[in-house]
């Protein structure tokens, strides 16, 4: 019978190979099911925003998103990536209506964050089934192998970031799509070449992306500290932190546990 340390093992030896690795059926139904209800809590709180920009600008200050981040199975998973000492740097809901959803083009991560050294792993946690009919994610294996590609500002076609890397940068013949059930989490590398299509059918898209860092991965944005910085678990390392969010009846999301 495989242990836990041949699952690490495996795991690690995937994410160096391919650049990705997916963990099925992380978190438990009722969890996820509060993260959909939060999502849509938030469009309510924020009719004029696309609901694929809840950024952290809109969930710094909350309780819940917190309280989901920085749930110990998926910290248990950053672990195995980054080590022990384990901050947030950012995190991001993109949920996708239907019929309307928009794209992300082809990009790698780690090009477009303030980060020194670019040592983080993203976690793409599943609200919704994720499939090519609904925009799942598509990435290619491999390609974090490589150094990053020019970014492009692309405003001729609406998207969720605004940019892309050039066409010939891109072996889209070997992409593979990321099929996901709700509480499925799927890991990548922040070099690898990833992106999603737009969402042309009658369900929700929704998946909350997770960007961990080992506290010795410095933050070096302007603002100080980073607005969705908190340190997590283990030691602090080289950067501040927000303060820990405490929950507020009436003013933030209820979910189960709030009172703790």
């Amino acid at each position: 019978m495989p242990t836990i340390q041949d699952s690490v093992r495996d795991a690690r030896e995937q994410y160096e190979r391919d650049g990705y690795v997916i963990f099925r059926d992380v978190l438990d139904p009722d969890l996820v099911a509060e993260a959909g209800d939060h999502v849509a809590w938030l469009q309510a709180r924020h009719p004029d925003v696309r609901p694929e920009q809840l950024g952290h600008l809109y969930v710094r200050d909350d309780p819940f998103w917190l309280r989901l981040v920085g749930d110990d199975r998926l910290l248990d998973i950053a672990q195995t990536f980054i080590g022990p000492d384990i901050a947030l740097f950012a995190s991001h809901y993109i949920s996708k209506p239907p019929f309307s959803g928009q794209p992300v083009l082809w990009h790698q991560d780690g090009s477009l964050w303030p980060l020194d050294p670019v040592e983080v792993v993203t976690l793409w946690l599943a609200v919704d089934h994720s499939t090519p009919e609904n925009g799942c994610v598509r990435l290619v294996p491999g390609s974090h192998r490589r150094d990053f590609s020019q970014v492009l500002v692309n405003d001729r076609v609406e998207n969720v970031l605004g940019v892309e890397i050039p066409v010939d940068d891109v072996d889209e013949d070997h992409a593979v799509d990321m099929v996901l059930a709700p509480g499925d989490v799927e890991v990548h590398h922040p070099n690898i070449v990833h992106g999603s299509n737009a969402n042309t059918s009658p369900h929700r898209r929704c998946g909350l992306t997770i960007r961990y860092i080992p506290t010795s991965t410095r933050i070096t944005g302007d603002e100080q500290p980073y607005p969705s910085a908190f340190l997590l678990r283990g030691r602090p390392g080289v950067n501040g932190y927000q303060p820990h969010p405490r929950y507020v009846a009436g003013e933030h999301f209820p979910f189960r546990g709030s009172q703790d």
